[in-house]
């Protein structure tokens, strides 16, 4: 491209980050990096009464485990007041913004009459200066909000990047606030001016938002500003069909995070909901950076699938280097209170058990049989732990107290008594899994044994 790309994410901190806005982050990012360009995070925090500082914090930490790092930001709406005063002072002087006097008690009688006759309801330009008019006469203690002078006539057209060429007519919309009584800007204005002070060039968001688009439009054009490009992305729908929302049924980023899932577990199934590159389902996020030069969008709805994701974040667990998921599952277990060092025999045993999980809390609760008592189910118990198969048990507890503790050493172990008791493997595997692990099925049990401490094996054979 022969401009300088420069995309944004602007969520708002009235809540967490929900999975709606990360999605749109990644595009956005990834839109950047594909292009070479720059990815600018903006906290949207002009709604004062609702915005927290705890949002915003939760908001970095989302944006941090997902790995889309910004080149410029935060930059905080709240901060930059002095800025959209001086613009909005510059739209009333050459008449593309006015004062508007209306209480909230006249805008009700106005759309209770307009209802009335059947008419749309919209705010009927009592205060907009026009040739000729007679404006009414400024009612005393109350403070103006400033209204944009929509243009009254023609068309906003624009091609947008996912769903193609819109066209609304001016005469569709009305003079919407754009500076509260407070002084506040409202949504429309502030990101307006963002957009333009910094040079934002591709906007991704919700489709939820191309009612703001044409007002959006009209206000670059009368601040001479150069337009960017527009791409409206369809919702996400919940399993009941139903748009997820911070509101409505999603759940924050970091709750994910708090969940076991992987950060490009997450970001491969954020990608695909709403954008593909041929049959590819699963790649990392250097790939889809290779592939995102913002075609292939799709304009229909996704559907969120939670056995999709979990899908897709066991193959990224597959993938996953062992020291690092040793991290991570030694945190999980701290969590349940058991010491548990992120170690290389931690490591060792994520190796040996994450093609089993979709998660590190599954991976976890594998990995907390080596850290606390187990107990197996009752019907395994009895289905496996027959008088033969304790016989069989205690002879091979002998071997143990002296044999090298290894897979091979372990194994021969395993064969002599065997061959002692005249019996298959099965039957002495499975009754020592229900022992030492407190399950019936694990994997190659001579290799899950050698991670455990040699006494942690002894003791529970004891118990039978």
């Amino acid at each position: 491209m022969t401009t300088s790309i420069r995309t944004r994410i602007a969520p708002s901190p009235t809540g967490f980050l929900h999975l709606g806005t990360a999605r749109t982050a990644l595009y956005s990012w990834a839109f950047a990096r594909h292009h070479g360009g720059q990815f600018v995070l903006r906290i949207e925090d002009t709604d004062v009464a609702r915005s927290t500082q705890d949002s915003v914090e939760q908001i970095l930490a989302a944006m941090k485990w997902l790995g889309l790092g910004y080149d410029e930001g935060p930059v905080f709406q709240m901060q930059r007041l002095d800025r959209y005063k001086a613009v909005v002072d510059g739209m009333l002087a050459d008449g593309t913004a006015y004062l508007c006097y209306c209480t909230p008690e006249d805008l009700d009688r106005m759309k209770a009459d307009q209802e009335a006759r059947g008419q749309k309801r919209r705010y009927d330009g009592t205060w907009r200066p026009l040739p000729g008019k007679t404006l009414p006469a400024i009612p005393e203690g109350v403070k103006p909000v400033v209204r944009f002078a929509n243009p009254l006539e023609g068309e906003v057209t624009w091609t947008d990047l996912v769903k193609g060429p819109i066209t609304i007519a001016n005469k569709e919309i009305d003079d919407l606030i754009i500076v509260r009584d407070d002084g506040v800007p409202t949504y429309n204005f502030a990101v307006v001016v963002d957009d333009w002070d910094m040079k934002i060039s591709h906007v991704f968001r919700g489709d939820e938002h191309i009612n703001n688009t044409p007002w959006q439009i009209n206000m670059f054009h009368a601040l001479g500003a150069a337009l960017p490009a527009f791409g409206h992305l369809p919702i996400i729908l919940g399993d009941d069909g139903l748009k997820l929302s911070k509101r409505r049924g999603a759940v924050s980023v970091t709750d994910y995070e708090d969940n076991g899932y992987l950060p490009e577990g997450m970001n491969n199934y954020l990608a695909r909901l709403g954008w593909s590159h041929g049959d590819d389902e699963l790649f990392t996020l250097e790939q889809m950076v290779s592939w995102f030069d913002g075609t292939h969008l799709n304009k229909s709805p996704a559907q969120w699938d939670p056995a999709k994701l979990l899908w897709v974040n066991a193959h990224h667990m597959k993938q996953a280097d062992d020291a690092r998921l040793a991290a991570l599952v030694s945190t999980q277990l701290r969590k349940r209170g058991m010491a548990a060092p992120a170690d290389d025999a931690m490591a060792a045993r994520c190796a040996l058990l994450k093609d089993r999980c979709h998660t590190t809390v599954e991976l976890a609760d594998w990995i907390a049989m080596f850290f606390s008592t187990v107990t197996p189910a009752q019907a395994d118990v009895d289905q496996h732990l027959t008088d033969a198969a304790k016989a069989a048990l205690r002879t091979l507890r002998e071997k143990l107290e002296t044999v090298a503790w290894d897979k091979a050493a372990l194994a021969a172990a395993m064969k002599e008594t065997l061959a002692a008791h005249s019996i298959k493997m099965p039957q002495l595997a499975i009754p020592l899994r229900v022992v030492v692990c407190g399950r019936a099925q694990t994997p190659a049990i001579d290799a899950l044994l050698a991670l455990f401490q040699r006494e942690v094996v002894l003791d529970r054979l004891r118990t039978i």
